[in-house]
């Protein structure tokens, strides 16, 4: 473990498309379905819904083996 003077900086971007959101990431691309405060990704298959206040409820979706 190292110190790092600035923060780890992660590229991220979501296009939107009525439902479909396309989520483009330094990890590669994934896609997902949204309505509302729920959202799923297909990639991790996680499930997230925005809860009222700061934070949300998430799913643990698929893991995998590294």
């Amino acid at each position: 473990m190292g110190f790092r003077l600035l923060p780890h900086f992660h590229a991220r971007r979501t296009f939107r498309v009525g439902p479909l959101r396309l989520n483009v990431g330094a990890d590669g691309v994934s896609w997902g379905l949204g309505a509302g405060r729920w959202s799923w990704n297909a990639k991790s298959r996680r499930h997230t819904v925005d809860t009222p206040g700061p934070g949300y409820w998430q799913s643990e979706g698929r893991r995998r083996n590294r």
